[in-house]
Order: C-alpha cells, then structure tokens, then sequence
C-alpha cells in the first residue's frame, strides 16, 4: 500500500523535532557537566553515557571547523583541515561503537549530525586550499598596471578568471586505497600491510573487481561504476556514496548508503544499514570466506550473525510502511560463498 502523500513530511518533520530535542539535551548535559566532579560512569545507561560523549566529541569537531573557517593565508591549512578530519573520525567511531545500542531517532540524529560535520569539513576544504593564489595574484596584476590618466577610454573587458580547481579526492576521502582505476583487478591484504587497522578508500572505480582481505578501522566508497567488492571486516563505520551496477559484500559494525542505484549488497552488519536517496538496491547475507576470515571478523567483534541485514532502515521512509527503493535478493539469485583464499595481492596495485 503506498504512503499518503503527506506522510514522508511529517516523518521528516519528526525526525527533525527529535533531532533538535537531543541537541537540546547534549546541550544542557554539556554545560551541566561543568565544574561538577566526575561520577562513576557505571551509573549511567548506555544511551546516557553515548550522549555524554558524543556532546564532547561534537563539540571538538565543532572547533577544530572553527579553526579552519579562521585560518589565514599564512597559517598551515593542511594541518587544521587533518585535526578536523580526524575529530570527525573519532564521531563516526563513536557512532559504531554504540550503534547496537542506541534508539533509532538517537541513532538518525547522531548520523544526521555526523554528516552535517563531514559536509562542512568538505565545504572548508574547498574554500580554504585552492583559492589563495588567485586572489593575491590579482591583487598584484592591478598595483603593476596602474591607470595612466582619467581621460583615457576603458580598457576592454577582461575575460572570466579560471574556473577555481576542485578538491581532489585524496583531501576529501581519508586513508590510503584505490582511487581512478577501469577494468582492473584490486587486491590488498590488510594483514601484511604498513597501514593495517587504519581508513580505506575506494574512489572513482569503474568495472572493477576488489578483494580487500583482513580488517580496516573505517572503509570509503565514493562513485563506483559496474565493480565487484569483497571486504573482510571493517571496525566501525562503512560510508557508501554515488554507486550503480555494483555487488558489495562486507562485514561492518555500521553501514550508511547513500545515491546507490541497482545494486546488491550482501553484509553482516550490527545495526541496521542506513539508506537515503536509494533506489532498486537489494540485500542479502554475507558470503564472504578465505583463510583466516573467522579470526578477523572476532577481533572486530563481528563474529556472530544478527540478521540485521534484513532490517534496512530507509532514512526519509516511514517505518511502518515498507520502502519501494530496498528489497531482499531472491533465495535463487544470491551468490554462493564466495571464496578469495587463491586470490593474491599484486605489486602493481599498492
């Protein structure tokens, strides 16, 4: 049965209220919290405790953008935007750690606050690296080149300043990875890697099959075209963004997916997978195996199956009404386990 027409924006508008109350209390928990001696944190519930840390955490992320937003030409723009990058990091590792055991409006509030960070960071990223030269080489064009008198006529028209050059990749997606490879086959072993347990990213894949085997604190995903994907474990958070035509299979404490189209996803995941603007994306289980896989995916605290899979989340959809943008892979159509074990890292793909 389809939704009336008007209840997507009253979803939104309460996911909004909601937000808003439980800014109001990390607020008030914040400015409670100051000068009163610490108290045994085994006293307070999960969420309360989540709550707590996460106003600090927010509140660093917060500065550390202040920081960036008051960066002058002189200052080291480079370091600033890593300390609020990695502020960021630690609100996403906040958010996984704890996402089995917060609420769903606590959880949609912390991710939409998570993401309204990560964006800002981005923002400042693009303001604050490629603009500088342009403006001080202008400046200096006009103090050389001086009006001769004011009788003269004006001069013609100067063309249109170069169009400002966009952040690359490398400054917007944190840690080492695959970024601008076609047609190419992807392997990495995270166990016998200098940057094992840190942040991957994949980027700008197009008809890719990628094996990435042990475990990685955090895993990126930005356009991808027609790929095939298998991760062993990853310790918090997975970030899906622009994807069509690909299989993803992966173990995660958290994955959020967004601008995905027709595209299977078979996870082991402890809270629920998050979508928003979505559409004919399918889920199934994890059906990933090679040597070794059971021991990373107990270090990461993934060893158990939950079912989660099956409970996707559709951010701007009401619960109660099933979302026409997700559906489960048919039983017939799923992939058998899929075994990387013979599948080696190449030297050219490092």
């Amino acid at each position: 049965m389809e939704p009336e027409p008007d209840q997507p924006t009253a979803a939104a508008g309460g996911d909004h209220r909601k937000h808003l109350a439980m800014l109001e209390r990390l607020s008030k928990r914040s400015s409670s919290s100051v000068g009163a001696p610490p108290s045994d944190s085994s006293d307070a519930s999960p969420v309360e405790a989540f709550l707590s840390r996460f106003a600090g955490a927010k509140l660093a992320a917060e500065s550390a953008l202040s920081a960036c937003r008051s960066s002058s030409p002189e200052d080291d723009a480079a370091a600033s935007l890593a300390a609020a990058a990695a502020a960021i990091d630690d609100i996403d590792r906040l958010i996984a750690e704890a996402s089995h055991a917060l609420p769903p409006y606590e959880l949609r509030a912390a991710l939409a606050t998570a993401a309204d960070l990560r964006a800002a960071h981005r923002v400042a990223t693009s303001e604050l690296r490629p603009k500088k030269s342009f403006s001080f080489r202008n400046k200096s064009r006009n103090l050389k080149n001086p009006p001769r008198d004011h009788v003269t006529t004006a001069s013609p028209q100067q063309p249109p300043p170069p169009e400002q050059p966009k952040p690359s990749l490398d400054a917007i997606l944190p840690g080492f990875g695959f970024r601008g490879r076609n047609g190419a086959t992807l392997v990495k072993d995270l166990r016998v890697s200098n940057d094992k347990d840190g942040d991957f990213t994949l980027a700008d894949l197009v008809s890719c099959e990628v094996y990435l085997k042990g475990k990685c604190r955090a895993l990126y995903i930005h356009k991808l075209r027609d790929c095939r994907v298998f991760v062993g474990a990853v310790l918090g958070s997975v970030l899906i963004e622009d994807v069509e035509g690909c299989i993803f299979v992966m173990a995660a404490h958290q994955i959020r997916i967004h601008e995905a189209r027709v595209t299977d996803f078979y996870l082991r995941v402890r809270s629920r997978p998050i979508i928003e603007d979505c559409s004919g994306v399918r889920f199934a289980p994890y059906v990933l195996n090679y040597e070794g896989i059971e021991e990373d995916l107990k270090d990461s605290g993934l060893e158990e199956e939950t079912g989660n899979w099956a409970n996707v989340d559709d951010f701007k959809w009401l619960k109660a009404v099933q979302s026409p943008n997700w559906c489960l892979v048919p039983e017939e159509e799923r992939l058998q386990t899929v075994n990387i074990s013979e599948v080696h890292e190449q030297e050219d793909d490092s």
